[in-house]
């Protein structure tokens, strides 16, 4: 694509694009109000705090990021990690969760750090290393606990302390003391969401459900006038008691605060690989992203937002899809959305305290859902009974211990799944493969099994190869095993590289058997 025809940075594309991306910024800020205010209070610190992680990111982050319409902002994929490190670092007392918060902050300026590294020493290829099962698996995992915990404000009852299977277990008692005008907005709010795709009217439609929910929600909680209705709670001054939050660095000495700091550069990185390398398929330009570029805007965001008392943010891919479906077309949208929310929490203040806490606890109910829902677990099941294990275990692996253990299970499985289905021990790791080039064409004879493992080297001769010829012939004659992981990413190496002008053949890959009928799925010899 003609990159003076079509400008994807600085001046020229605000100017190019700046109707289509201040009105998608505009869209986007309605959204992005009610998730950046529920996914911080559902982590245990201030609604401000999510405000000021998506203002941030927007006005800053859009300046120096890698991706071209992505959204950037707080994610409910960080709440359980977020959540964690407030109570765990909170110690006792009155006090404890606002120390909580402070030393989590202290967490989150050097997570960012260390994210903005992985991306200075160029890892964010390693995006492409961690098995799609192990990843879905932690993702859905997320999604079952956000539902437990938001379901408890949802109804206007106080969560049990203790670990997210006891939470779970508490949720029969909890509903014979649910509040009925609480769960009456809640209820609502879950129909609106539930509802918008099949409105009739397409004009209508157009309204944002998270916009649709805060208008009805604010309404019916002055209709019902019960003085137990919970409301979002701003500071009365930006700048003092309750305001803009510094970070502590007391904890900085103590394992938890640092497995607060893995879980959140780890966790914050993955996701934000994922959705930026997801978005970019929706891009109708479809151009590709610098991941590591993207890597050191999150991260230097995130250290900037939590100094300032924000949160760990990401290239979060349900604003950043509104964005492309609402015309966003360049950076500039990013930094709108941020330039608007920064105009909400200056004049709309008032507007923004009449939000029901319990309608921001269906929209998270409502993420989770999405995250964890049957489809996902139908759709696992499609690609292969190995993916379906590795995904089923990393799931409750994540609910019985924490992420980071939950996610290194899945892959360690799926590490043990590959030995018992032959691959040797250096093959885990080792991808033999021989490339020869003509001036037009090239071809790379892949040997043995390629998995997630090994991928990266496959992906390097790959780049390495499409920089000279027009076409390339990979040639699997002497595949015995090629990972759904891998499948998935050659496929789409293989619509890139069309849309680039350039041609990607899968040679002999028809004697490898696919274990299932999905387009991706595993095959094997």
């Amino acid at each position: 694509m003609n990159e003076q025809k079509t400008p994807n940075r600085g001046i020229a594309s605000l100017k190019a694009y700046f109707k289509d991306d201040i009105t998608s910024g505009f869209s986007v800020s309605l959204i992005a109000l009610p998730l950046c205010l529920g996914i911080a209070i559902a982590s245990g610190v201030p609604p401000l705090a999510g405000i000021i992680t998506a203002i941030v990111g927007g006005i800053f982050g859009s300046r120096i990021s890698g991706s071209y319409v992505t959204i950037s902002g707080p994610a409910a994929g960080l709440i359980v990690i977020i959540l964690g490190a407030v109570e765990g670092l909170g110690g006792a007392g009155a006090a404890a969760n606002f120390a909580g918060y402070t030393h989590a902050l202290g967490a989150i300026v050097i997570a960012g750090a260390i994210m903005a590294l992985f991306g200075l020493f160029k890892v964010g290829k390693l995006g492409d290393f961690f098995p799609s099962a192990a990843v879905h698996g932690m993702l859905s995992a997320i999604g079952v606990i956000i539902m437990i915990k938001q379901w408890f404000p949802a109804i206007g009852v106080t969560p049990i302390k203790g670990s997210i299977l006891a939470v779970a277990a508490s949720i029969p008692g909890a509903l014979a003391q649910t509040h009925i005008p609480t769960a009456i907005i809640s209820i609502t709010a879950l129909a609106i969401l539930i509802g918008h795709p099949h409105i009739p009217s397409k004009a209508f439609r157009k309204i944002p459900a998270p916009m649709l929910v805060l208008v009805v929600s604010i309404g019916l909680a002055r209709l019902l006038k019960d003085d137990q209705i919970a409301l979002v709670t701003l500071p009365g001054n930006l700048f003092g008691e309750g305001g803009i939050t510094f970070p502590s660095f007391e904890k900085i000495a103590t394992g938890a605060f640092w497995s607060a700091v893995a879980g959140i550069s780890l966790v914050a990185a993955i996701e934000s690989l994922l959705s930026a390398k997801a978005v970019d398929e929706l891009d109708p330009m479809q151009r590709k992203s610098n991941l590591d570029q993207d890597l050191v805007a999150m991260g230097s965001s995130s250290s900037i937002a939590a100094f300032l008392g924000g949160l760990p943010m990401i290239s979060e891919i349900v604003r950043s899809s509104a964005n492309v479906n609402n015309g966003g077309k360049s950076q500039w949208a990013n930094f709108w959305h941020g330039v608007f929310l920064l105009i909400f929490l200056l004049l709309a203040k008032p507007v923004i305290e009449m939000i029901p806490l319990s309608a921001l606890a269906a929209m998270l109910v409502f993420t989770g859902f999405r995250l964890a829902s049957p489809k996902e677990f139908k759709h696992m099941l499609a690609i292969g009974t190995t993916e379906f294990i590795v995904f089923i275990t990393t799931l409750v692996a994540v609910l019985a211990t924490d992420l980071l253990l939950g996610i290194a299970i899945g892959i360690a499985l799926k590490y043990a799944l590959l030995l018992f289905q032959g691959v040797g021990p250096i093959a885990l790791f080792k991808l033999r493969a021989t490339a020869t080039e003509t001036s037009t064409q090239s071809n790379i004879q892949l040997e043995g099994a390629l998995h997630f493992s090994n991928y990266l080297k496959c992906k390097s001769l790959l780049d390495d190869t499409f920089k000279n010829a027009s076409t390339l012939d990979l040639d699997f004659s002497k595949v015995t095993l090629v990972d759904h992981t891998v499948m998935s990413h050659l496929t789409a190496y293989q619509r890139r590289a069309e849309i680039e002008g350039k041609t990607l053949n899968f040679v002999h890959l028809e004697q490898l058997q696919p274990v299932s009928n999905y387009p991706t799925a595993e095959r094997r010899g």
